[in-house]
């Protein structure tokens, strides 16, 4: 008996050419409903792009660069042989490093902060925001936004409030912000807000990246500054009672002139006012050492942050347009009624199998 090249579950080029014939011929059995279908879709098509309203994108590019920590890794080799230690003056160099500050940009207290700052002379952005998105009327059966003055300090808010204002960072995180770093090997990160409000989402953008920002320089910084003022302090404090020293050493020598050598306890007391001040005069010393390597340090910590691009009137906006509203409208429609077309046959053959 001869072997079979084909078994009884497979088909021959043939029979594949002769389905498709007949699929080929049943759907141009249903031209009518296809040319119905796409004039359908055209008609859809041409309404959404006539009445779906366009986003605008406000765009911010910077570039961040993190402080210099090598420099000062360098010169505490230098400032250890003598006998400074730079361990405790130290800045954040773990805190706020690589794509940390993307995160920032996400958070909800960075995005509340910001929904609350002023958008016009008498509205704030959580209040454009509401406005236009027209939340108080979606919301309208869980929450009276009307009634909330949001213009009060934050402490005052009631849960309601809060519940808005978290909710609201929500929406605009998970639906209009976008942060991002275009190269992964470069320091460069921006920042876009996607709104249907032109005026809303350039006033979202420049405020949210001016406060971000602001934030993250000022923690970056926090340590190294607060160090810097402790030692500001001490070199004011012993600077003071160096000078007092050296009055009183001086008072001490113009009492006994002309001391007699021979007499040690006439110049007892003015031995005591020359020691203060020499024990004095070293403190010092060694505190104006670290105060300056304080200062190079609170300068190399800090980061700089130098904004390339920022959003500029008119906006670049994204929308559909006529004929591109026209033709995916038919292409849609069409596809969609040929998958019903395709399943309906597959069902009247299996039942008529059956």
């Amino acid at each position: 008996m001869a072997s079979k090249h084909f078994s009884d579950n497979q088909f021959t080029l043939k029979e594949v050419i002769q389905n498709l014939g007949e699929w080929f011929a049943y759907f141009l059995s249903k031209w009518k409903i296809l040319i119905a279908a796409g004039i359908l879709g055209m008609v859809l098509g041409a309404l959404v792009s006539m009445f779906k309203k366009p986003v605008f994108h406000a765009e911010t590019s910077f570039v961040l660069e993190e402080g210099d920590a090598g420099g000062i890794g360098q010169m505490s080799g230098l400032a250890s042989l003598v006998g400074v230690n730079l361990g405790s003056l130290g800045g954040t160099s773990g805190l706020f490093q690589g794509d940390n500050i993307m995160e920032l940009y996400r958070s909800d207290r960075m995005l509340g902060e910001t929904l609350l700052r002023p958008f016009s002379e008498n509205q704030l952005l959580i209040d454009r925001f509401v406005e236009f998105e027209e939340l108080d009327k979606k919301w309208a059966s869980k929450v009276d936004i009307p009634s909330m003055d949001f213009s009060i300090p934050r402490d005052q808010y009631s849960v309601s409030q809060d519940s808005v204002v978290k909710e609201v960072s929500k929406l605009i995180r998970e639906n209009q912000l976008s942060v991002a770093k275009p190269d992964r090997k470069l320091s460069i990160i921006q920042v876009s807000i996607s709104s249907k409000d032109e005026d809303f989402a350039k006033a979202f953008n420049e405020t949210l990246v001016d406060n971000v920002n602001t934030f993250y320089f000022q923690t970056k910084t926090k340590k190294t500054g607060e160090n810097l003022q402790i030692l500001q302090s001490q070199a004011d404090s012993v600077r003071a009672i160096l000078d007092e020293s050296l009055a009183e050493f001086a008072t001490a020598t113009d009492r006994v002139p002309n001391a007699n050598p021979l007499l040690s306890s006439a110049q007892v007391e003015s031995r005591k006012r020359q020691i203060d001040v020499q024990a004095t005069g070293a403190v010092y010393q060694e505190i104006v050492k670290n105060l300056e390597i304080a200062k190079v340090n609170h300068r190399n910590n800090s980061p700089l942050i130098q904004i390339i691009d920022s959003p500029r009137f008119p906006l670049k906006r994204s929308e559909i347009r006529l004929v591109k509203g026209i033709v995916l409208g038919a292409i849609i429609t069409g596809l969609l009624v040929l998958f019903g077309l395709y399943f309906h046959r597959l069902y009247q053959k299996h039942v008529q199998e059956s």
